[in-house]
């Protein structure tokens, strides 16, 4: 996405056609803080991938979950 203007243009209209539809923007893959950079600069709503999270086994995540009275 940083290297490619065209890639850019893409993820920019994107966000753009999904805000004017006023649904919320998720980017998947995020692995660079350049990447982050540039999605936050274009207002993505969210963001996920291996730069703010690895993968964990499924032990370890409920493990972090509040119990259910």
């Amino acid at each position: 996405m940083s290297k490619n203007p065209e890639s850019m243009t893409i993820v920019s209209t994107i966000i753009s056609l999904a805000h004017s539809l006023n649904l919320k923007v998720i980017a998947e893959g995020v692995e660079t803080e350049d990447q982050a950079k540039l999605l936050r600069q274009l207002k993505c709503d969210e963001l996920q991938g291996y730069l703010l999270g690895r993968p964990a086994p499924f032990d370890s995540v409920t493990a972090l979950l509040p119990k259910a009275n």
